[in-house]
Parts: C-alpha cells; sequence; structure tokens
C-alpha cells in the first residue's frame, strides 16, 4: 500500500455540524457500530498506532473527529453508534446529527463502513448504508476482527453482505483484520479512488 494516508493528523473534534471545518475539500467518513473496530482501522490504514483513540469502552466516540492529510483531504472519524449502554436520548441526537451530515455535507467523497464480522448488517449499519446509498456516496464496507474466526465463516459473511448489496452500484465489501493488516492493500485503493478527486 502507498503511505497516501500516513501524514494524517488530529485536526480537531466537534459535538455537531456546527463546530466542522469549513464544507470544502473532500472528506472520506469512517462508522460503524460501537466496538466493530474502527479506530484500529483507522489507525492501521494510516501506519499510525495513537492517531485514532481506541478505547476498551464502547461508544466513547461521541464526537466527530477530524483528522487532515492535507489542506483539501480529511479522514472523519463519526460516533460510534448503537451501543447498548449509551443512553436511548444520546442514540437519537446521534441518528439527527448523523442524517444531517450526510444530507449537508457537501465535500463527502466516500464512506468506509466498519462492521464486526461476527455481526454484519445490524439495524444501524443498515442505517447508515442507507444514508450512504440515498446521497449516492461511495462505500467500502469492511468486515473487520475477520482474524478471530476461521476462514470458511469468514467468507460466509462475505457472501452474505455481498448478496445483500448487489443492487447497489457505488458499494464494495471487503474482509479486514488491523491485527494481521488484511485487507489494507484492498482498502488503501479504495481510499484512492475516493479521492481521486484531487488527485
Amino acid at each position: 500500500m502507498s503511505n497516501n494516508y500516513h501524514p494524517a493528523k488530529f485536526l480537531l473534534s466537534c459535538p455537531s455540524l456546527k463546530g466542522c471545518p469549513p464544507d470544502q475539500g473532500y472528506e472520506v467518513i469512517f462508522a460503524g457500530r460501537s466496538n466493530a473496530g474502527k479506530s484500529s482501522a483507522i489507525n492501521t490504514i494510516t501506519l499510525q498506532k495513537k492517531l485514532a483513540k481506541v478505547s476498551r469502552t464502547p461508544g466513547r466516540t461521541q464526537h466527530l473527529v477530524f483528522f487532515e492529510l492535507d489542506e483539501d483531504r480529511r479522514l472523519v472519524d463519526l460516533p460510534g453508534y448503537g451501543y447498548a449502554k449509551v443512553p436511548e436520548a444520546v442514540k437519537k441526537q446521534w441518528q439527527i446529527d448523523m442524517g444531517e451530515y450526510f444530507a449537508k455535507r457537501n465535500c463527502l467523497a466516500g464512506a468506509v463502513l466498519v462492521m464486526d464480522v461476527r455481526r454484519p448488517l445490524t439495524p444501524f449499519d443498515q442505517m447508515m448504508l442507507d444514508w450512504c446509498i440515498n446521497v449516492n456516496l461511495p462505500t467500502q464496507i469492511i468486515l473487520t476482527k475477520s482474524d478471530k474466526i476461521k476462514k470458511g465463516a469468514a467468507s460466509n459473511a462475505l457472501m452474505k453482505v455481498k448478496r445483500a448489496i448487489e443492487s447497489y452500484p457505488y458499494v464494495q465489501v471487503q474482509l479486514f483484520s488491523s491485527l494481521k493488516k488484511q485487507g489494507l492493500d484492498l482498502l488503501g485503493a479504495r481510499l484512492d479512488t475516493f479521492f481521486a478527486y484531487v488527485d
């Protein structure tokens, strides 16, 4: 994989759209259910161990966190969603904020949806996928923690998701393991296509 994403550095963290950077350039979002391995995926793709904070407490990321690649390109860590211990009112506010972000953020160039290979396509995953589809956002689904199950089970999960998304032209899916660096080149190549506008 190229080092396109190694220069990533923390830019800012904000609880709502009001604090976001100016709506210009290109952003690729990382979204996923809490504890699906989102922060680990960001650290793996940027070849940095501590860029995105990996918490032992799922649901800790409750802000939009922006990482700058250069003056035109950003990676965005969206709040983790769907974790049972997060108050219902907070979950609902996340949904409102995220819906607004998808609807109003013009600089969105692509999305990486992070799903645990052992539990893909939860209702929250589907909600996020629907938002991406509704705005024609190119999307890469990564099935994380693929090292934690046998190859046959991982392949079955991959085929299940492939069947579920086969009618969506801008959505692709792959296996991914931050621990084993599996799928890193494939994810990097897809990110390259998301940012192709500014190459």
